[in-house]
């Protein structure tokens, strides 16, 4: 793994690449966004530069207008390089308000950090194995200005996974703070249910995912009419196939919830659909 720093400079892994009065570090003051490289090109780097801009902008760390997918295609290339990773990578970008001050910030410039970690897969593959599911209900996502960033924030998501891995899950599905579906515990979630494809609206509190957008996108593009809309749990009971995304895993079908079995031609079709554009 390498790193680039907030000083825009490569170090190795074996370098501290933040102190522990670094803001994202005590209170979660920061925002990140998880990329895919694959045959050596950033994927949907201008998606991604636009929500971390966006998510600046909303949080008032300074500095929005130099994240672009120049930016993010540069700074990964140079560490890319510098790692020796020619094709494959998972890279993870993160902002955070750079300075002092307790709560109350001191400044507001923008610090970054970009992680690498190379990887063997060339292109979106699909779950041969569909995932194992439940809804997650001790902790709710609240909906406010906050819930479509990907922020340093992440305690519900971690209280998440510990109740995928207590549970033996390949997947977990939160609720928002009204009791209806949000989201994956890293993912956008999808369902389809009389042959319509549905997914929660941005307005129940899930994740503006850069995947999400893609597959909304694809599917509208091939004839396939996608709802946004607030989506009761029930629903899972009686779905003929639901999946995930996320910009580094793609498309992942759940094959099961409960005692429901679902299928996956519907995500094996956008699937074949997302590789194509890749």
């Amino acid at each position: 793994m390498g790193f680039i720093n907030f000083n825009g400079d490569i170090i190795a892994a074996t370098q501290a690449a933040i102190g522990v009065g670094n803001r994202a570090f005590r209170y979660g003051d920061g925002l990140f966004e998880s990329m895919k490289m694959m045959q050596g090109k950033l994927m949907f780097s201008d998606l991604h530069a636009d929500r971390i801009s966006k998510g600046m902008q909303i949080l008032q760390i300074e500095g929005s207008a130099q994240i672009t997918h120049q930016f993010l295609e540069e700074k990964a290339s140079q560490l890319a390089l510098r790692n020796n990773i020619k094709n494959n990578a998972r890279i993870r970008f993160t902002v955070f308000r750079d300075g002092e001050g307790l709560y109350s910030p001191l400044g507001n410039t923008m610090g970054y950090a970009m992680e690498i970690v190379k990887t063997d897969l060339a292109d979106y593959s699909s779950n041969y194995k569909g995932l194992i599911a439940k809804v997650y209900e001790e902790i709710t996502k609240p909906i406010n200005i906050l819930s479509n960033l990907k922020s340093c924030n992440s305690l519900i998501y971690v209280m998440a996974g510990i109740f995928r891995k207590r549970n033996s899950l390949d997947e977990v599905f939160i609720l928002n703070d009204k009791g209806f579906l949000c989201e994956g515990m890293s993912s956008n979630l999808f369902i389809v249910y009389e042959k319509k494809l549905y997914t929660p609206s941005l307005e129940e509190g899930c994740i503006a995912g850069v995947m999400r957008s893609v597959v909304i996108a694809l599917a509208q593009e091939n004839n396939i009419p996608v709802i946004e809309a607030q989506i009761n749990p029930d629903i899972l009971n009686e779905a003929e196939e639901v999946f995930v995304t996320n910009a580094t895993n793609g498309i992942q079908w759940i094959m099961g919830f409960n005692n429901k079995r679902y299928f996956n031609k519907l995500s094996n079709q956008l699937l074949g659909y997302l590789n194509a554009m890749s």
